[in-house]
């Protein structure tokens, strides 16, 4: 892995030469490290970093010892975001190489905890690209509220290298914007469909109607108190669909429906669930099983990263 410091280089130091007590990049990388470890204050950080500072010290300069909570707050209040936002991308992209048919899932979350009472500020909502087989997030961009997402999944998708990935949203993302662009990236999309998209859900949902499946392909699962079989269903043939022309590469309509019997309860429930693609389906078998591991894999960002967020942390820390 190639060192962080390089990706930062470009970052301007924000102090005045006369209060560069520590060198700015020992700066960066003690607080990349610092979370890295877990810590989620620059209390945290700077306990972390005396505790280390022998290891610390085999790859940063540290001049005047380790710097104290107060200076990277300091530092990192001055800090241009978008300016380090670039540079943590850059990292993040040198460091995780996504292989073809990695899926990259982008959805949004509201911080918990992150509502600011005092200072009358509202609670923050991420949107974040989360790479499920590298499990890795590779950017994320803030927005004011959920109906924001829209506008902030073509940031992501914009400084992303998503060649050759499957990139998945759920019916919020589900836009012919944000398809055209995916295609442009060189990736194929799995976008879900509901209510907002009125129309088209169900020109879908009639097309599984009308028309015979061109395969069908059924995984079992078996955990947390309950047995889920899921059938998913692929359609070429998207002949009852409207302004096809609209949708960049779309080629294939999906729909799953699953059943779950809970264990406990001894009760069983049933869903439908409509989805567009642009992964064409040559090989039957193996295609739709890769529509069927690309939908399944989203639920990595509500397992993985979703999870984090709801642990989460009182305002003021990052």
């Amino acid at each position: 892995m190639e060192s962080p410091k390089k990706h930062f280089e470009s970052l301007p130091d924000p102090r005045i030469k006369r209060k560069q007590l520590h060198d700015f990049q020992d700066v960066i990388m003690l607080v990349l490290c610092g979370v890295i470890a877990g810590c989620d204050e620059w209390t945290t950080i700077e306990e972390y970093a005396k505790t280390k500072i022998e290891f610390l010290k085999t790859f940063l300069k540290l001049p005047n010892g380790i710097p104290s909570h107060d200076t990277f707050g300091d530092i990192f209040a001055k800090i241009d975001p978008l300016q380090f936002e670039e540079c943590f991308l850059a990292w993040t992209l040198g460091v995780c190489k996504l292989s073809p048919g990695e899926v990259v899932s982008i959805d949004g979350k509201q911080l918990r905890g992150s509502y600011d009472k005092h200072n009358k500020k509202a609670a923050i909502h991420m949107v974040s690209a989360w790479a499920n087989q590298n499990r890795l997030v590779l950017g994320q961009v803030k927005v004011d509220d959920k109906s924001n997402e829209i506008t902030a999944i073509p940031q992501l998708i914009k400084v992303l290298v998503l060649k050759g990935c499957i990139v998945t949203i759920d019916a919020m993302g589900c836009q012919t914007d944000i398809a055209k662009l995916i295609i442009e990236a060189d990736a194929d999309y799995v976008l879900a469909l509901k209510g907002n998209q009125g129309t088209l859900h169900q020109q879908v949902q009639d097309s599984f109607e009308r028309e015979v499946p061109t395969h069908t392909y059924t995984d079992l699962s078996t955990d947390h108190g309950r047995v889920e079989k899921r059938a998913y269903s692929v359609l070429t043939d998207l002949k009852w669909v409207e302004n096809v022309g609209a949708w960049s590469g779309l080629r294939t309509l999906v729909c799953v429906k699953s059943e779950v019997f809970h264990k406990l309860s001894q009760k069983a429930t049933s869903e439908t669930r409509y989805y567009i693609s642009s992964i064409q389906i040559i090989d039957k078998e193996v295609d739709s099983r890769k529509v069927a591991q690309a939908i399944r894999g989203h639920w990595g960002i509500e397992v993985c990263l979703h999870w984090s967020l709801d642990r989460g942390r009182p305002c003021g820390q990052f």
